[in-house]
């Protein structure tokens, strides 16, 4: 059973900061890829940034200069650093890992239940 668990979620001023935390655990043999997407109400969930086994990471436009993934290999963790944040950024933000739970399967995503971010004075 390969269970995603997010952290660190709340209300910030405009401008303020945050670092969400994401941890997979549970039986699985490899982790390809993690990340985050958000869904803010009545829009459709959008990727924020992700984080390659290897390192390299990808970012939305809208979170490029402001946002930094980071991952922990050894704690199957990821983290996402989030600075200038705006009433914009207001959204559920939900981790996924890309992984196999064995070798030789293809590897398949699994969601964690999301954390809330409000961004508000």
């Amino acid at each position: 059973q390969v269970q995603i668990v997010e952290s660190g979620g709340g209300l910030v001023q405009p401008g303020g900061s945050l670092k969400l935390s994401c941890a997979a655990s549970g039986s699985f043999f490899s982790i390809y890829a993690m990340g985050w997407y958000r869904q803010a109400p009545g829009n459709q969930r959008e990727l924020v940034a992700r984080i390659l086994s290897g390192g390299s990471t990808y970012y939305a436009d809208f979170v490029k200069g402001r946002f930094t993934i980071s991952r922990d290999g050894a704690k199957n963790t990821v983290y996402l650093q989030m600075n200038s944040l705006g009433p914009e950024d207001t959204a559920v933000y939900y981790c996924y890992a890309d992984l196999a739970v064995a070798t030789g399967l293809v590897p398949m995503d699994y969601w964690g239940k999301g954390t809330l971010v409000t961004v508000s004075s």
